[in-house]
């Protein structure tokens, strides 16, 4: 039987965690810098406990003080706290057909590095395609250690706190096997094992996951004004990403999101998923790239269908087109004009349609922010960290 007095401390651990995460959170979302004093009148704690954690945070290399602005009235200004941009770093790792990618995400949601390797990667067996990827994780780590370091900077003193990879197929989520990548060939890969004895010693290996989902993360940090998007990704395949209050939709076993997949043709073309007519045979880049004359025409078609179905069905407010169709107003204007003939509601809420502005690595990005994301949600478990 366990005492009273033996649950006591752990509680009491519990407490202190859960204020240190509020305070961190507050310092996050803040817009300026939050002095000490701001924390204990937010928070409702004494000066002395929200200082406390204050230098709690500080100490775990989790947040900075920064200079003061001039005084404006009688008294000393307060010193300030903002998210640290030195310090824990997340890794991102990209598996796609066409590229490998690493980078590299601080503690504000700043990207520091990028590194990424074109070339085929269909038909490739998955060692070899993880070796090249570790290879490119084992580059950034070395670039970041160098004393002089553009990077980094010089005495900024990055330190990667873990890494997540980003691969273009259905995945599971608690174990980091990929079930199945069509477009890659991939099918029951445990990229969890076959990866994480070829990284650094530093960063752990911290997840594994779907590259629209982690893509979708990247331009919900990039614009605080979205909230509930869907973010559709164009490449060799064609995925998306569901987001509902800022919060990623993945699904009840993690594998929402598979538009490439829904039927735009039946009776079409072959795809790779074994499958006809799915949106990737006439949207993804290989169709893209036919010599057909009506090859964008049919894609934007094909495109604009599949997208006013899911807004339909979700009820979503916006639209980001994301990967190579962020290049594309052409196809921005197909799926404008299918969104305003079959979205049910587009009478009374027409749906807004963007192309991201974040570049091919978005799912690099989006990987390595999702690192950076689970240091800001339990700062506790970093303070004995060195």
């Amino acid at each position: 039987m366990t005492s009273v007095s033996a649950r006591v401390p752990a509680r009491q651990q519990s407490i202190r965690a859960s204020n240190l995460a509020l305070a961190y959170r507050l310092v996050l979302d803040a817009p300026t810098p939050v002095s000490r004093a701001a924390l204990a009148a937010a928070t409702g704690m004494t000066r002395a406990t929200a200082g406390a954690l204050a230098d709690a945070l500080l100490a775990a290399g989790l947040v900075e003080e920064v200079a003061p602005p001039p005084a404006s009235t009688a008294g000393r200004p307060a010193t300030g706290l903002v998210p640290a941009s030195a310090g824990w770093v997340g890794l991102g790792l990209e598996v796609n057909v066409d590229h490998l990618a690493a980078c590299v995400v601080d503690l504000t949601g700043a990207v520091r590095h990028e590194v990424t390797l074109d070339g085929d990667q269909r038909g490739r067996k998955p060692g070899p395609v993880l070796a090249d990827l570790a290879e490119l994780a084992n580059r950034v780590t070395e670039d970041l250690a160098a004393p002089s370091s553009p990077e980094a900077g010089p005495g900024t003193g990055l330190r990667i706190a873990g890494a997540a990879v980003a691969v273009p197929g259905l995945v599971r989520a608690n174990g980091g096997r990929v079930l199945r990548a069509p477009n890659l060939g991939w099918q029951d890969v445990d990229v969890l094992a076959e990866l994480t004895p070829r990284l650094p010693e530093t960063p752990a290996l911290a997840a594994v996951g779907n590259e629209a989902d982690y893509a979708a993360l990247a331009e919900l940090a990039a614009d605080r004004g979205l909230r509930d998007f869907l973010y559709v990704s164009g490449e060799i395949g064609v995925g998306a990403g569901i987001v509902f209050d800022r919060r990623l939709f993945t699904g009840s076993r993690g594998w929402a999101g598979e538009i490439g997949h829904v039927t735009v043709e039946p009776g079409g073309d072959a795809c790779r998923c074994g499958a006809r007519g799915c949106l990737e045979t006439v949207a993804g880049l290989d169709a893209l790239r036919a010599p057909a004359p009506d090859a964008a025409s049919r894609a934007g078609r094909g495109l604009g269908r599949a997208i006013a179905a899911a807004v339909n069905l979700y009820d979503l407010d916006t639209v980001v087109l994301g990967g190579a169709y962020a290049q594309r107003a052409d196809l921005e204007e197909f799926v404008r004009a299918a969104l305003t003939e079959h979205v049910v509601s587009a009478r009374w809420a027409p749906v807004a349609v963007r192309r991201s502005r974040l570049g091919g690595t978005a799912a690099a990005v989006g990987a390595a922010t999702s690192v950076v994301h689970r240091i800001h949600a339990d700062p506790a478990a970093w303070e004995a960290r060195d």
